[in-house]
């Protein structure tokens, strides 16, 4: 099981600071680390007016984290493909893939927050319908087809291609997901799977139960299961203090960061959007003793080894992704926790 770097960015925090030119530069400092330290990804976040994160194009910080690394994946977590034509993803990602000699992951969805749709002039209504036309124009795009017409709903064109190609034949598309239809996109297309590890766990009952599923929609299908990823937030603690004050900070990112980013009242968003009915009340109601091994890393390095060992990797994910700096960590404690992980909880899994 492989490990990467993973943040959205968040900074919408009461008397805060930290801008988000600060807040941006030092998550390419953190990148430049992980690849030092032999991460195996970079995860980067798309947010746009957003309370939850204020990095709005990660494909250009990849491409400047390309410039300067020569081994770490580049990800973007996630790119909301119904704010873009994807037609301009297609090429722009192409390109990445490109100039980083084949290092792209590419990743994708619909989002949550309807304020991000509203200036682009996107359907938040209808995002589900437009999200599957465009994936499917990713494919194809990607794929090895010489031009590609497409007359969908949504889009329309004929005889197109992309230039630069991918390196990667085809570049590895992932959907992140963890309600049941999304996840049968997913499947449908044959791509890799994306999952929150406290959400998913929520919805299915555990990163197990999740994985199995994913891979019984292929089956059903026709389709090769793609890889599974979850990301995990974490923090390292090794006394009482420590501990509360993890709890607190991860707290503070949801009921500050996350909570308001969701579509307003989930009793009127689009249908799609239900469940977050229940993940909205939870994070308004819920008190730092709450977090447990299924959402969140908290602890020292045999802890983490174990929840890694019984709650990811029996799954059979391929990847972990992990969120070091939320919460207004110091970024001097980011790194040396991003430096502890690599030493004591990295080897259990090479």
């Amino acid at each position: 099981m492989k490990f990467g770097y993973f943040t959205l960015s968040d900074n919408n925090y009461a008397n805060n600071p930290r801008t988000p030119n600060q807040l941006v530069a030092q998550i390419l400092e953190e990148a430049l680390l992980a690849e030092k330290l032999g991460f195996h990804s970079a995860w980067i976040g798309e947010h746009h007016f957003s309370t939850l994160g204020v990095n709005s194009a990660p494909h250009i910080l990849l491409a400047h984290l390309a410039a300067k690394t020569e081994k770490i994946r580049l990800a973007p977590a996630i790119n909301v493909l119904p704010l873009h034509h994807p037609v301009h993803v297609a090429e722009d990602w192409a390109t990445l893939d490109m100039l980083s000699n084949g290092r792209v992951d590419f990743a994708t969805g619909r989002g949550y927050d309807r304020r991000e749709y509203a200036p682009f002039g996107a359907d938040f209504e209808r995002n589900s319908e437009v999200f599957a036309e465009g994936l499917e124009i990713l494919s194809r795009l990607w794929g090895d087809e010489k031009t590609v017409t497409h007359k969908g709903k949504y889009y329309q064109f004929d005889d197109l291609y992309v230039t630069p190609m991918p390196v990667q034949k085809p570049l590895p598309i992932h959907v992140a997901a963890f309600s049941r239809p999304t996840m049968e996109l997913a499947a449908r297309y044959g791509a890799g799977l994306v999952v929150a590890a406290g959400q998913a766990s929520a919805a299915h009952g555990s990163l197990v139960n999740t994985a199995n599923l994913y891979r019984e929609m292929c089956a059903k299908a026709g389709t090769k299961p793609g890889r599974i990823i979850t990301s995990y937030f974490i923090h390292f603690a090794d006394t009482p203090e420590e501990d509360m004050s993890a709890r607190q900070r991860q707290l503070r990112y949801h009921k500050e960061c996350t909570s308001p980013a969701f579509p307003g009242d989930p009793k009127n968003a689009p249908a799609n959007y239900h469940y977050f009915e229940k993940i909205v009340e939870k994070y308004q109601t819920q008190k730092p003793e709450d977090f447990n091994a299924n959402n969140v890393l908290i602890g020292n390095a045999a802890h983490m080894i174990e929840t890694l060992k019984t709650k990811v990797e029996a799954g059979g994910f391929d990847e972990a992704i992990l969120y070091f700096n939320l919460g207004l960590k110091d970024p001097v404690r980011v790194k040396e926790e991003m430096h502890r992980f690599v030493e004591q909880v990295a080897p259990a899994f090479a």
